[in-house]
């Protein structure tokens, strides 16, 4: 027999009306499945929970039944341990808008052919270490001004990141942790306002791209393990933590953090999150912690 616990469910949109008719809709059908759901209560514009006492799996059968095809984010999880103490995060297409090894590429003049083997990478069809070398080698050459000019051109922080972060970071721990470069890692780091960030290094001879990565990869493995020392540093425990992706390469810190979050992500991280955000933007993980937009800290 499954537990029967204290929950809650947010639902997140950026059409405030729809959020609160999913609001509605799901409190019905939760009643009628045999929950003890309490009225919606608002958290910002397009942001409700709905306090209950249920099964987390049953409940959340119930709303993606209900909410099926309508444009809203939900969240079901334990009503405590709401607000963490520590964010990692990663950084293509997740803080930021782009792929930046695709960008590079694309001065290269070979963004086709490093796109797909990308796309296949974060799908999880491929190893992604012997992946991130093979298209690094494609860019051997390329002036290191380039990478530059990629930042300035084409690099912007997805919608609600940098306040997801300024408003965590008083309390929280938050560390972007990336299968991409530390030339980018540490500006958007920086923009965002992480206090730490890790990345791969490119090799680089003279102004140029030597086509190599240096050290040791940050992939699916490396990311847990900087997620499970954060834990270790700060004494913290699972449920303290957050972890956000969008690809093959997040699963296991998404899958390891007490609340997982697939954003915009590749099927088999949806699949596997405890949350998925499809159409809020990143400030949807605050109001999953059960911050109200009042608290947001936004400059």
């Amino acid at each position: 027999m499954r537990p029967v616990m204290e929950l809650v469910l947010t639902l997140v949109s950026p059409d405030d009306a729809t959020a609160r008719t999913a609001a509605e809709r799901a409190r019905q059908a939760l009643a009628a499945a045999g929950a003890a759901v309490k009225a919606a209560k608002p958290l910002g514009e397009g942001a409700y929970d709905l306090p209950l006492i249920g099964d987390r799996e049953a409940a959340l059968a119930v709303v993606a039944t209900e909410l099926d095809g309508l444009p809203v984010d939900a969240c079901v999880q334990a009503a405590a341990d709401r607000k963490k103490r520590l964010l990692i995060a990663d950084m293509d297409s997740t803080i930021i808008n782009v792929e930046c090894i695709d960008e590079l590429a694309d001065f290269a003049g070979v963004k086709d052919r490093v796109s797909e083997i990308t796309e296949r990478a974060m799908r999880g069809e491929l190893d992604f270490e012997a992946a991130l070398r093979e298209r690094v080698a494609m860019l051997k050459g390329l002036p290191v001004a380039d990478l530059q000019r990629a930042y300035d051109e084409r690099v912007r922080l997805n919608p609600g990141a940098r306040t997801l972060v300024q408003t965590m970071r008083s309390h929280a721990r938050c560390l972007l942790v990336s299968g991409g470069f530390t030339f980018f890692t540490q500006r958007a780091a920086a923009a965002a306002g992480f206090h730490e960030n890790r990345g791969n290094t490119l090799g680089i001879v003279g102004d140029r791209l030597d086509g190599t990565v240096w050290d040791t990869i940050i992939g699916r493995e490396a990311k847990l393990a900087s997620l499970n020392a954060a834990m270790r540093v700060g004494g913290l425990l699972p449920q303290d933590t957050m972890a956000v992706g969008d690809g093959a390469n997040d699963l296991a810190m998404i899958q390891a953090a007490g609340l997982g979050v697939a954003y915009r992500a590749k099927p088999i991280v949806a699949a596997q999150a405890h949350a998925k955000v499809d159409h809020a933007d990143l400030t949807a993980l605050l109001y999953f912690q059960g911050y109200t937009a009042e608290e947001f800290v936004r400059d």
